[in-house]
């Protein structure tokens, strides 16, 4: 179950009321007239199942009460109400199956903003998967996917692509780009730095590598477990999946194609450049096609589903 409190302009607490009781899947509604002060207005609660959220909001945003109101979602960890389950039961489809765009929007776009935050831990990640590759080390490489923010520019771009919003794909591609730039310069320089220090050398560059060389070794298997990382990933966005979001994050080798290929780029070594290029742009051109047929395939299956509701239910 999803939790809205709305803040709407006294004209609108009608409209407001009318769309929620006329939408199958919400209860608990409250009304406290003249409770909000700024901005004012009245504030209208309501509980909603969550595979009926989407159209509630979509209702609710085209009355403009986010632009003259607000509307607030919280999710409900727990709801002992047997009108809460009942709503549940009527609510077309299941809640896992359900994707709030808006929510999946806003996700998107906290997670794909160039921030300085953003920056610091593809750097960071980055420099750790340099080590990795050197060492030849696994736990390193993992570690380095663990940390790295990637995937949430990568979904930004899908779903802004999915939802015909330009100004939200352009923002997330431009964060991606930016950000596997300056962590590539910087673990370059670092790379650097520790020959410098003598913890780095050539010579373990060109060492045979076991556990990393398919890292600059691209192959079928490369598009393959992209295309499975990206659909997977986005589901765990879309289902509130963190768990299955971390997997997703140590299953594809782009911060550490990114950091081999800025190691070889500071040893001057350009066939394990490009080969790690390579591999990145394989694994990233993977995940957000998988995430682009994902996400179509979670509206149409969703408008299927609904639009079969709608002509068996009774009170559709």
């Amino acid at each position: 179950m999803l939790h809205l409190r709305m803040i709407t302009p006294a004209d609108r607490t009608d409209a407001v009321v009318r769309i929620v009781e006329r939408t199958v899947g919400t209860t608990h509604l409250v009304v406290l007239p003249g409770a909000a002060r700024i901005p004012p207005g009245d504030i209208v609660m309501c509980d909603v199942a969550r595979e009926a959220g989407d159209e509630l909001l979509h209702e609710l945003r085209a009355i403009g009460i986010a632009e003259d109101g607000s509307i607030a979602v919280e999710n409900i960890d727990l709801s002992l109400s047997a009108r809460a389950d009942r709503a549940e039961e009527e609510a077309p489809g299941e809640a896992a199956d359900a994707v709030l765009w808006e929510q999946l929007s806003e996700a998107t776009h906290e997670e794909s903003t160039l921030t300085i935050t953003y920056s610091a831990f593809m750097i960071i990640a980055t420099m750790i998967a340099a080590c990795g590759v050197v060492l030849d080390n696994a736990v390193l490489i993992v570690g380095a996917m663990a940390v790295g923010p990637e995937f949430g520019p990568l979904a930004g771009v899908c779903t802004g692509l999915v939802r015909r919003a330009p100004r939200q794909a352009a923002r997330s591609l431009a964060a991606l780009l930016v950000g596997f730039a300056a962590a590539m310069v910087a673990t370059t320089c670092f790379t650097l730095v520790m020959d410098a220090l003598g913890l780095f050398h050539e010579g373990m560059l060109d060492d045979p590598r076991p556990n990393t060389s398919f890292i600059w070794q691209p192959d079928p298997f490369s598009f393959v477990v992209a295309l499975l990382a990206g659909s997977a990933g986005v589901l765990s966005l879309t289902s509130a999946k963190s768990g299955a979001l971390v997997g997703v994050a140590i299953s594809v080798t782009t911060v550490p194609a990114a950091a081999n290929a800025a190691v070889a780029l500071g040893y001057g070594d350009f066939a394990q450049m490009w080969g790690s290029a390579a591999q990145l742009l394989v694994n990233l051109s993977g995940i957000m096609l998988a995430g682009v047929l994902t996400l179509l395939g979670q509206k149409l299956l969703w408008r299927t589903q609904r639009g079969h509701w709608r002509r068996t239910s009774p009170r559709a």
